[in-house]
C-alpha cells in the first residue's frame, strides 16, 4: 500500500488505519468526511449438499469443540481432500 490511503488518520498501511480507528470515533471528524458513491459486485456461490442426520450431528459437535462453525470445518475438510486427491493424481 503506497502513499497515504487515509486522509484522516494519515496512515500508510491498512494495519495503521485499523489501529487509528480502534482508538478514534468517526463522529469527531464530521467536518472532514464527505459522501461518496461506489458499487460492490460480490459474486459468490453457495452449493448445498445433503448430509445424513448422524453425520451432521457429529460435524456440529466436532466444530463446537474446535471453536469453529460446522460450515467452516466441513469446507476445511473438503479442501484438504481435494488437495490430497490432486497431489495423488500428480504423482
Amino acid at each position: 500500500m503506497g502513499g497515504n490511503k487515509s486522509s484522516i488518520s494519515k496512515a500508510r498501511s491498512y494495519r495503521e488505519i485499523g489501529e487509528f480507528w480502534d482508538t478514534h470515533d468517526l463522529t469527531d471528524y464530521d467536518d472532514r468526511i464527505r459522501p461518496i458513491d461506489f458499487e460492490v459486485d460480490i459474486q459468490s456461490e453457495v452449493t448445498y449438499y445433503p448430509l445424513e442426520v448422524s453425520l451432521s450431528t457429529a460435524l456440529r459437535s466436532m466444530a463446537r469443540r474446535k471453536g469453529v462453525s460446522s460450515t467452516t470445518l466441513l469446507n476445511l475438510w473438503v479442501q484438504e481432500r481435494v488437495r490430497e486427491s490432486k497431489t495423488r493424481k500428480a504423482s
